[in-house]
């Protein structure tokens, strides 16, 4: 027998082709890791529960505080495709071989392939003595292939805190008639223009939750790491495996959004979005949509539209759009 045929499995079809995972958890990561202590970075580490050989977050991705006291500096490397940070307080700035950019709380900066390291240096703080930054990348995706990235997809891009808000408050401001309770932006780049995603893997959108509002059930086929950027108490999410008839989750899990804290949402689990308090939160997710939306596998799906189709006696096997003239381009190729 040839030594190849050693690792050679075969499995029945029906036992094996959705095999048992451990699922991604419901995790909420506290806001007071990074209030205090020294400089340093804290992960977000899951990869045990999960059976997952390298350090992560979610398969793909692995999300990190990262403290840095008044006037200290450190060091940050990732071998990655794409680095984002959102600096959730303090100002500094980051030295990397793409240069020197600086920053200030609300900012987020996102990196592609870097050989070398990112400096991060707090030279700005508030009454926590020290700037924090919300890291994210994709170092386990790159893991879990067993590759190293060769060439930077994307140029290094900079979102500016006031840029984004101006943004947001276009959005506000056109949304008269309170029609929409989804205001939000996506932040994208110039070379992921069909997808529409921070980068080729990463996806990211800020959201606001007006007051006494609920934004509702909606899933995803992408673990989001949701930081929680600014919230009163009493705000926060809903999440579950499934709906009801109404579109409402059954038996769902309770995150309450503390500001600079993460929550984990699982792949496909129903999930909405509650303010009950008198002023507006905003989130800040992360996901790994750029490489779904690039497959066309992202699925997002709101339980409303669901539900108005589950009734018409439709039940969609993706949300994916087609349009007409995507039907005529397919309907041709198959006559052909």
């Amino acid at each position: 027998m040839s030594s190849w045929e050693n690792t050679a499995h075969i499995f029945e079809y029906g036992s094996a082709a959705n095999p048992y995972m451990r699922p991604v958890p419901v995790l909420v990561h506290p806001s007071s890791l990074h209030e205090e202590g020294i400089t340093r970075v804290i992960n977000f580490d899951c990869n045990k529960y999960l059976e997952i050989e390298s350090e992560c977050t979610s398969p793909n991705l692995m999300a990190s505080f990262v403290r840095i006291c008044l006037g200290e500096s450190i060091e940050t490397c990732a071998n990655a495709t794409s680095q984002a940070f959102y600096v959730i307080r303090g100002e500094g700035y980051t030295n990397s071989e793409h240069g020197e950019i600086s920053w200030c709380k609300g900012d987020l900066f996102v990196v592609p392939l870097t050989k070398g390291v990112l400096r991060h240096k707090c030279d700005s703080t508030d009454e926590y003595g020290g700037a924090a930054l919300y890291w994210v990348h994709d170092q386990p995706l790159m893991d879990y292939l067993g590759v190293t990235p060769t060439i930077a997809k994307f140029e290094p891009t900079m979102f500016r805190h006031k840029r984004m808000l101006a943004e947001m408050e276009d959005i506000v401001h056109n949304n008269v008639d309170g029609e929409s309770n989804r205001m939000g932006v996506l932040l994208g780049n110039k070379s992921c223009s069909q997808t529409k995603t921070l980068t080729h893997v990463l996806w990211s959108l800020l959201n606001s939750i007006p007051a006494n509002n609920v934004q509702r059930p909606h899933r995803h086929n992408s673990v989001a790491l949701d930081l929680a950027v600014s919230a009163d108490e009493n705000v926060y999410t809903l999440m579950g495996k499934e709906i009801d008839s109404n579109g409402d989750i059954i038996n769902p899990i309770r995150c309450d959004w503390t500001p600079g804290g993460v929550f984990i949402t699982p792949p496909g689990w129903w999930h909405s979005h509650h303010n009950e308090s008198d002023n507006i939160a905003w989130v800040l997710s992360v996901q790994d949509a750029g490489l779904y939306t690039h497959q066309r596998t992202l699925d997002i799906r709101f339980a409303d539209d669901e539900i108005e189709l589950h009734r018409s006696g439709k039940i969609r096997g993706t949300a994916f759009t087609v349009t007409e003239k995507d039907y005529d381009i397919i309907g041709d190729r198959v006559k052909r």
